[in-house]
């Protein structure tokens, strides 16, 4: 059995924060999970790996005994290979200072009450176990709760993971609101959930299911499940924040004269917007509170409204006079 270095699993210093350690797994979780790299092998057995390495960095009681682990892992490491070679009482074989040789052989009592497990990993480590022999040997088990001690106890009462997943909103979806079933996928084991995306919801914005994440252990409670939404681009309005933007055909001769043009909303009926007169190509118009809705973190956005103007296409000879005319009044 190889010592397992979690620090260096999880890209972080031994003198990394608890605040650290967090962001640093689940940076990592993003990149690996197995909803990100579908039959990948190696995804996945990192993805295993950080989640060992984070049961026990992220908790700082196991953490404390991690580190006083790796400073005598060699101490360790010889008393179980004297074991194995017939030495050591009732099957335990890890040793701490004290005796007069400076080592002593621990009780199971004092293992139990050290590292909170099973001094071995037995037959409920077996199977689907996702952690390693390290893990269970010094840790007895882990938040899959397949784990327990030698005496049949409980493990320790911890929360489970939380998760992320995608999910696509098309731009109307994103303003009106809209009911989506996500597939949450665990364990081989997959679940549905039925999810309301408030209305307002930006890009890259995250909507949070309390409780719908990875189940705890030992009656700790579920993690969270947070939906990462990407809004597809629409062919007509561009947003901004919670602002939109439109293109609006402009008639040549009401941009001259000035008018009214129709402008369209993703709320449904078009806005009637008034031109002045010698409106120019590309000159924009703020309909304020037609943009985005509000949310609980931004106010309604706005809606503006771009002018393109329109050359006629087609000429009869009554409109080329006047416009001969006109052009005559300009020389």
């Amino acid at each position: 059995m190889e010592f397992r270095d979690y620090y260096a699993t999880l890209g972080v210093s031994k003198s990394a924060s608890e605040k650290e350690i967090k962001q640093a797994y689940r940076k990592l979780a993003r990149k690996l999970h197995p909803d990100v790299n579908p039959g990948d092998k190696k995804a996945e057995s990192r993805f295993k790996e950080i989640n060992e390495a984070y049961e026990v960095l992220g908790d700082p009681e196991k953490r404390k005994k991690y580190d006083e682990l790796g400073a005598n892992w060699r101490q360790y490491e010889q008393a179980q290979q004297a074991y194995q070679q017939g030495h050591g009482p009732d099957g335990w074989t890890y040793t701490t200072s004290g005796g007069p040789g400076g080592f002593r052989t621990m009780t199971p009592e004092e293992f139990e009450q050290m590292f909170g497990g099973a001094a071995s990993a037995g037959s409920d480590a077996g199977g689907g176990d996702p952690f390693s022999d390290f893990f269970r040997t010094f840790f007895g088990g882990g938040a899959s709760g397949t784990s327990r001690s030698t005496r049949g106890g409980r493990g320790r009462r911890r929360p489970g993971h939380d998760l992320e997943q995608a999910v696509s909103l098309t731009l109307e979806e994103a303003y009106h609101g809209a009911m989506r079933r996500v597939t949450v996928k665990l364990d081989g084991h997959s679940r549905t959930v039925d999810v309301r995306i408030p209305a307002g919801v930006k890009d890259g914005g995250r909507v949070r299911l309390p409780g719908e994440g990875e189940p705890g252990t030992s009656g700790g409670p579920a993690g969270d499940l947070y939906l990462r939404v990407r809004i597809e681009p629409h062919p007509r309005f561009e947003r901004h924040g919670q602002d939109l933007s439109v293109t609006v055909k402009v008639p040549v001769t009401t941009a001259v004269l000035g008018g009214q043009v129709e402008v369209p909303t993703l709320a449904g009926p078009t806005l009637k917007l008034k031109v002045p007169p010698l409106t120019q190509n590309g000159q924009r118009f703020r309909l304020r509170g037609h943009g985005m809705p509000a949310t609980r973190s931004s106010e309604a956005g706005d809606l503006y409204a771009t002018a393109d103007v329109e050359l006629p296409r087609t000429m009869t000879d009554e409109a080329r006079a006047h416009w001969e005319a006109l052009a005559s009044l300009e020389q």
